[in-house]
């Protein structure tokens, strides 16, 4: 854990909140390995190139889930967050997560990614 911002991002946590953000970090890591990850915005989150795909918050009771592209994944299971294309679920226990659709949500994540690192870049050159 020492040097491992993401690791002490979880130790940060509640047992129970803990134990969901190791179960998220295991998955991701395993779904997608070749996303490098850090923590950004103070949460950690994978990405694809230059853009955000996938990451974790943990707040007062729970852990935020959060995918950047999440809107299109077209599953209820996902509530809009944002003014953008991101969705979201919540957890307060690791048993909480279903694997199946954690899985799936995932991989739409790595090959769906939402271009905001290039919308981002367009909009300062035309401010």
């Amino acid at each position: 854990m020492k040097g491992d911002p993401i690791a002490l991002h979880a130790a940060k946590a509640p047992a129970a909140l803990a134990a969901v953000c190791h179960l998220l970090r295991s998955e991701i890591d395993r779904t997608l390995p070749k996303s490098p990850s850090r923590i950004w915005y103070a949460m950690p989150v994978w990405f694809v190139g230059e853009n955000a795909i996938v990451g974790y918050k943990v707040a007062a009771q729970h852990v935020n889930l959060l995918f950047w592209n999440g809107q299109a994944f077209g599953d209820p299971a996902l509530k809009a967050a944002g003014k953008f294309k991101a969705a979201q679920i919540q957890f307060t226990d690791a048993a909480q997560v279903d694997l199946g659709a954690l899985r799936r949500w995932l991989k739409r994540a790595g090959a769906d990614v939402w271009d905001l690192h290039s919308i981002r870049a367009a909009r300062s050159r035309t401010a």
